[in-house]
């Protein structure tokens, strides 16, 4: 009877040792953005472009740059969808406006090479990270207001509706 108590304590030390080893190698991301909110944010964004006057698309990534929701005003170009999905992706990715990756690259020429990173990047203005309690969840792109500080606008106005 001894010997299995013993055993079972040295098991569950093990145990509570391997599990202490395992939680030091990972990591537990608690803040996600929902789909309902991405949906929100899309809806939101294209409202504000429509109420301009501007046929866009939007594209919500994740933090990771899987896309979560999209909308195309039917009005929006074909290449506004792509747009807006690099542009979302951009700043989830970099986490930073897009429209100020841009300029930096603009005004320090050495760093142009972060154009080329990824095929997913796009550096224009209109890409926006979304955060929550200071936490970056998301990115949202939009693509296809007559510039960049236009899409910018109505992705700013999604996201302060958001919050």
């Amino acid at each position: 009877m001894q010997s299995k108590l013993t055993f079972k304590m040295a098991l569950a030390g093990l145990t509570l040792i391997a599990g202490s080893a395992m939680a030091a190698n990972t990591t537990t991301q608690t803040t996600l953005l929902t789909t309902d909110a991405a949906v929100q944010l899309v809806n939101d964004a294209l409202q504000s472009c429509r109420a301009d006057g501007y046929a866009v698309s939007v594209s919500v990534v994740d933090r990771s740059g899987n896309l979560i929701a999209m909308a195309r005003n039917e009005m929006a170009g074909p290449h506004t969808i792509s747009s807006s999905y690099q542009k979302a992706f951009t700043a989830a990715s970099m986490g930073q406006d897009t429209g100020k990756l841009a300029k930096v690259i603009a005004e320090k020429p050495f760093l142009e090479g972060l154009r080329d990173m990824n095929d997913n990047l796009l550096m224009l203005p209109g890409g926006l990270p979304v955060s929550v309690d200071g936490f970056r969840v998301a990115g949202i792109g939009v693509g296809g207001a007559p510039g960049g500080h236009l899409d910018a606008k109505c992705a700013q106005d999604a996201i302060a509706k958001l919050k």
